[in-house]
């Protein structure tokens, strides 16, 4: 019997101007380290243009190769959906009104330093830096709900969290060590059912 499809399938390949102005939203409504939540929020979400899966597989690979983690999965996100027209639309729609603002801010807030205005300004940019780890912290918790449901990964997790945040190991040295070391265990521990059809016809 056909399965009902999930709330959280793909829609129809999106217009390059519907993932500019998408990602001009994102821009516009996040700060910091929160970016991240306001993409899955925009992309998985609301649009359902990719599911949680997905955005996962983007967001892992957007931490590993060399570049701001969220300009890549900006990237990522656009050619997946339209190529690499879909990649620049993203990239632009991204960045172009967060550096204009930030460009302004940054001016004002040299040219206030030794004013009365300036401490207040540099009180506030501190909570929104709290506010932004908050962000990532609770996208953070919702994508492991999901995306971790047995206890090796939960483990593999824990292990590089608790290497980086508390023990305070390099994040290369790190990754070298439980890319591989996820892998082998992704491998080894996978369904039998996922094995190739023709296997099954041998």
């Amino acid at each position: 019997m056909p399965t009902r499809p999930s709330p959280l399938t793909p829609q129809s390949e999106p217009s390059l101007a519907a993932l500019f102005l998408a990602f001009v939203g994102i821009g516009l409504s996040s700060f910091g380290g929160g970016l991240t939540a306001w993409v899955r929020r925009e992309i998985v979400l609301r649009r359902g243009w990719l599911d949680d899966q997905q955005f996962l597989s983007g967001y892992a690979l957007s931490q590993l190769v060399p570049g701001a983690t969220n300009v890549n999965l900006a990237v990522f996100i656009g050619t997946q959906l339209r190529g690499m027209p879909g990649a620049l639309a993203c990239f632009t729609g991204l960045t172009a009104a967060p550096l204009l603002i930030a460009l302004v801010l940054g001016s004002l807030y040299f040219g206030m330093r030794g004013m009365p205005g300036g401490v207040t300004l540099s009180v506030a940019l501190s909570g929104m830096g709290a506010a932004a780890i908050g962000l990532n912290l609770g996208t953070g918790i919702r994508l492991a709900h999901a995306g971790i449901k047995r206890v090796i990964p939960a483990a593999v997790t824990a292990i590089v969290a608790l290497s980086i945040g508390v023990a305070g190991l390099s994040l290369l040295k790190v990754l070298a060590v439980m890319i591989p070391v996820s892998l082998v265990l992704a491998i080894i521990t996978r369904p039998r059912d996922n094995a190739p059809r023709g296997a099954e016809l041998r």
